[in-house]
C-alpha cells in the first residue's frame, strides 16, 4: 500500500470520528444536565461499569472523575456477579456504558443495582429501545452514524464519543464544585503540576548552617572562603543586626578580577551587590523559578519579615524537582 493510501485512510478515520463528536454536541441536552446534577448531589460515589472496549472507556472516565474531584470506582461486570456488587451502596450513582444497550453482562447486574437502590445512568450507542435504556433513570445518547472501521464493526467512533461524553460530565462536575488548580494538585502530588502548586520555598530551600553568610566588614578573602566552603556559588552579606544588606556571587568576583587584580584590602561591603533578589519563605517554589528566569539568575535569598536571610533556593534544585 502506498504512503498516499495510508495517509488517506488515516485522515478518513479522523474525519469520521470528528463528525461523530460534532454530532454529539447537539445531544448535550437536558438529560445530560440531569445526569450531572444527579452525580453532583449524590452522597456516594460514581460506579462506572462496562465490558470490552466500553470497559476501557469506563476506566478512563473513572480516572478523570477521580482526578477532578468526583469520587468514582470502576466495577467489572464479571467481577460484579462474583461478589464485587458488595461495593455498591444506595447512595451511589451507577453509570453503565454499552454500545448496544443490551450487553448481557450488564443486563445481569442491572436488577441488583435497582434492588440496592442506586440510581442508574446509561450511556448508550443505541438510541432505540433497549433493556438498559428502558430500566435506567437517565439515558445519555452516545450513538454514532458509523464506526471508523471500514466494516462498521470495531468500536472506534463510538468509543471516542463515549470518552468525550464522559469527559464532558467530569468537567461539568469540576466546574460545579469550583475545583481549583490547587485542588487538582492535591490529587497529583507526584506530577510536575502538583509540585508547582504545592511546594513552597521553605520546604526545599537550603537552610541552617548550610547557608553562606558573612558580615559586611569581613575581608574579601573570608567572603571567598565562605563561598568556597558552602559550595553554592554565593554568600549573603549581613549587617550588625543580621539583616541582609547584599550578596556576593561567583559572577561578582569574576567581574572584579577583570577590573582590578589587587584585592588585598577589599571588604565584603566593597564587592557585594546591594540589591540582591529575595523571596519570602512561604512563597510557591514555582514563583521562585519564574523570578529566577525573569532576572536570569540561579539563586534567590529567602528572607524573613526582618530581612534576615533564612535560606537559599537554587535553580538546580528546582530543575531536579521537575519544576524547570
Amino acid at each position: 500500500m502506498s504512503d498516499e493510501r495510508i495517509i488517506e485512510h488515516g485522515r478518513e478515520v479522523v474525519r469520521i470520528e470528528a463528525e461523530a463528536l460534532t454530532a454529539l454536541t447537539g445531544r448535550i441536552n437536558g438529560d445530560f444536565a440531569r445526569a450531572v446534577k444527579m452525580i453532583f448531589e449524590c452522597s456516594g460515589r460514581v460506579i462506572v461499569t462496562g465490558i470490552g472496549k466500553s470497559g476501557l472507556i469506563a476506566r478512563k472516565i473513572v480516572a478523570t472523575m477521580n482526578s477532578t474531584g468526583t469520587p468514582a470506582i470502576y466495577l467489572h461486570p464479571a467481577d460484579a456477579i462474583h461478589g464485587d456488587l458488595g461495593m455498591v451502596r444506595s447512595e451511589d450513582v451507577v453509570l453503565l456504558i454499552s454500545k448496544s444497550g443490551n450487553t448481557e453482562e450488564l443486563k445481569q447486574i442491572l436488577p441488583i443495582f435497582k434492588r440496592i437502590g442506586a440510581r442508574v445512568i446509561s450511556m448508550l450507542g443505541n438510541a432505540g429501545p433497549s433493556v438498559l435504556g428502558d430500566h435506567s433513570d437517565i439515558v445519555l445518547d452516545a450513538g454514532v452514524e458509523e464506526e471508523a472501521c471500514p466494516h462498521n464493526l470495531a468500536p472506534t467512533a463510538s468509543t471516542t464519543a463515549a470518552l468525550a461524553l464522559g469527559d464532558a460530565m467530569a468537567v461539568a462536575l469540576l466546574k460545579m464544585r469550583d475545583f481549583s488548580p490547587e485542588d487538582f494538585a492535591l490529587f497529583h502530588p507526584g506530577g510536575s503540576l502538583g509540585k508547582r502548586l504545592i511546594l513552597r520555598v521553605d520546604q526545599i530551600m537550603i537552610a541552617g548552617e548550610a547557608v553562606p553568610v558573612v558580615h559586611q566588614a569581613v575581608s574579601l578573602k573570608d567572603a571567598i572562603l565562605e563561598i568556597t566552603t558552602k559550595r553554592l556559588g554565593a554568600t549573603c552579606v549581613v549587617d550588625d543586626e543580621r539583616r541582609l544588606v547584599g550578596m556576593i556571587t561567583d559572577g561578582d568576583l569574576r567581574r572584579l578580577l577583570e577590573r582590578d587584580t589587587d584585592m588585598t584590602n577589599l571588604l565584603a561591603v566593597d564587592v557585594m551587590s546591594t540589591k540582591p533578589k529575595t523571596i519570602p519563605p512561604h512563597t510557591l517554589a514555582s514563583t521562585a523559578l519564574e523570578l529566577m528566569e525573569k532576572h536570569k539568575i540561579t539563586q534567590l535569598i529567602v528572607t524573613d519579615e526582618h530581612r534576615a536571610p533564612r535560606g537559599i533556593i537554587h535553580m538546580h534544585d528546582l530543575v531536579q524537582l521537575g519544576l524547570g
